[in-house]
């Protein structure tokens, strides 16, 4: 069962309040009618299973029947840091890096991109991003929607390195660089692993270096060269799969 994101101040047990976008959803298209049950998050720690009690053109109530905590973490939480695609391929790295459980998503201006944003669209295309992760995240039954961040330059974004964390920059032909498959990983949930994603042509040998001096650890996917968007699809996925979130 999808499980529907809403804000805290919605969710005042025994009562939940639907409204918007999402009352049109779920009234309109999957047509919930009075009686049927649904499971709904905080985003935060809990989920409320619910009984809809009423339906009106502004207003969907429920009754919570049950409230689930969600589980202790056991792994380091990912960040992944895309350098910008073109249109549908940055879509798709954020649909499927959200099902697959990713924490924050950082859109990332690399000087082999071929996206160049303009300003007066970072808004409306940030908007966009987080209504796909929002959709991914209620549909693979996410205790939490990733946060998108505004997109940054790279020079921007090494300056802003989480502490705690092990920092990757995903590379490609290096002979000697490590692999996902024999990295030495952090194991702590209160750690965080950030890896780095190129855009279609790659990154330049300086910004790697740069990278480098950041204190992020060039690594491989190994001899394959991968289009952008299935690189940092297949990162995540052998990430999770290593620190036992997936598989």
């Amino acid at each position: 069962m999808p499980v529907f994101f809403l804000p805290p101040r919605s969710i005042t047990p025994p009562t939940v309040s639907v409204t918007g976008d999402l009352l049109t959803h779920l009234r309109d298209s999957l047509r919930i009618e009075v009686g049927e049950t649904l499971l709904v998050a905080d985003g935060a720690d809990r989920r409320y299973r619910i009984e809809i009690t009423a339906i009106t053109k502004q207003l969907m109530t429920g009754h919570v029947i049950d409230v689930i905590p969600r589980p202790a973490r056991r792994a380091p939480s990912l960040i992944l840091g895309q350098a910008l695609v073109k249109g549908e391929k940055m879509d798709w790295v954020i649909q499927k890096t959200t099902e697959l459980g990713v924490h924050t998503i950082i859109p990332v201006q690399s000087r082999q991109s071929i996206v160049q944003l303009k300003p007066d669209r970072i808004g409306t295309q940030t908007a966009r991003w987080k209504r796909i992760a929002l959709e991914a995240a209620q549909q693979s039954e996410q205790w939490q929607v990733p946060t998108i961040a505004a997109p940054l330059s790279l020079s921007s974004h090494l300056t802003q390195k989480p502490a705690h964390s092990l920092a990757l920059i995903l590379t490609e032909r290096r002979d000697h660089a490590s692999t996902l498959a024999n990295m030495a990983l952090p194991a702590s949930p209160e750690t965080s692993i950030l890896v780095l994603v190129g855009p279609e042509g790659g990154w330049t040998e300086e910004e790697v270096a740069t990278a480098e001096g950041a204190g992020y650890v060039p690594l491989t996917l190994g001899p394959k060269i991968l289009r952008a968007e299935t690189a940092a699809i297949t990162a995540i996925g052998i990430l999770q799969h290593r620190l036992g979130e997936l598989g």
